[in-house]
Formats: C-alpha cells, structure tokens, sequence
C-alpha cells in the first residue's frame, strides 16, 4: 500500500470519528418542566467533554500527518499499527458520551471518567509505538535521514505526553473531576503554538 492511500484512509477515519463527536448533543424536548436556557446549560458536560475530544482528535490529527510525511513507504507492521491507533481514535465518541453521560451521576462516574481517560491513554500509546516503529525499527523506511538524537527527542516528547494520561485514569477513582481537569489542561497545552516544537513541527 503506498503512502498516500495511508494518509487518506486516515484522514477518513479522523474526520468520521472528529464528526460523531456531535451527535452527543440531544436537541431538548419542548415542554418541559424547566426552561430551554436551563436545559442547555444543564448540558454542561457534554459541551466540555467534546470540545476536550475534539481538540485531542485534531492535535493527533495534525501529528498524524507529520509523522507519516516522515515515511518514503509504509511496511506491513507500521499498517497494522495505524489500524490500532484509528481504532483508538473512533472508540473516542462512545468514551467522550459515556462520561458526559455519568459525570453527575451518584454511580458510575468514576468507572466512566476512568474509560474516558483510558481511552486517550490507549491512543497516546498506539501513537508512540507507531512513531517508535517508524524511527526507531525502521528508519531505512523514511524519506530523509534523520539525526538519531532527533529521533530520540521526538519519542521522548510523545512518551512524555502519556504519563498525564495514566495518571488521570488512576485519579478517576478519587474524583471526576480531577481526570476533567487533567484532560482539559492536556488539550488546551497541545492546543497552544508553545506545543508545536514536537510533532507538528517535524513534518
């Protein structure tokens, strides 16, 4: 399979999985016991919860793409690996619902913010090993030769951002709101240019 038809079954499965994220929000039903307004604010979680997810997509998005201009041609285990790593990526609307879903709740909330944050977790993982493959593994596989101690920087920085990752799925169990805060501090730090030395910068 050559690179490009790579990048394009990727790029689908992102924008499908980026895209599933709004379905989450339920338009109200008219004539009920509280007004609209409170309604929609009462919906707090799930606008949190998505635009958390989202970013997160796009930021592995944008990674994404500078990690496979990398390659000169895939081989069949970095193939393998990027089907586990989408498969991270579109299990993310069913997380991201579950925990909007639970976040208020008496029960449950905890088991739901721990998948929540579990499952960024799994594709921070799948996203390191598929960059450690390509770098690491098989670097005869990419386009321009790249300084070893570069490469080492890259998987380094990628490794680093799992570590918050863990720890807010161990912390679920404390509180929800500890895992909503790490997470939403994770997506706004990639979301900021001072996170763009990593991989965003190395296309």
């Amino acid at each position: 399979m050559s690179k490009s038809r790579l990048e394009a079954f990727s790029d689908g499965v992102f924008a499908v999985a980026i895209t599933l994220l709004v379905l989450d929000l339920k338009v109200p039903a008219p004539g009920g016991r509280h007004s609209l307004g409170h309604e929609l604010a009462h919906m707090w979680p799930n606008y949190l919860a998505l635009a958390i997810s989202f970013i997160t997509i796009g930021i592995i998005w944008i990674n994404h793409h500078a990690m496979i201009a990398r390659l000169r041609e895939p081989d069949h285990m970095i193939l393998t690996l990027n089907l586990l790593l989408l498969l991270s990526v579109v299990v993310l609307p069913f997380a991201t619902s579950l925990f909007a879903e639970y976040l208020r709740e008496g029960r449950g909330q905890s088991l739901a913010s721990a998948v929540y944050s579990g499952a960024f977790t799994v594709m921070a993982i799948l996203f390191y090993a598929l960059n450690r493959h390509i770098l690491v593994v098989k670097p005869h596989l990419l386009a321009r030769d790249i300084p070893y101690a570069r490469r080492r920087q890259i998987l380094t920085r990628g490794f680093t951002g799992v570590i918050p990752y863990v720890l807010a799925t161990a912390l679920a169990f404390v509180s929800p709101y500890i895992t909503l805060g790490i997470t939403s501090a994770l997506a706004l730090f990639y979301a900021l240019p001072i996170a763009s030395g990593s991989e965003r910068s190395e296309a």
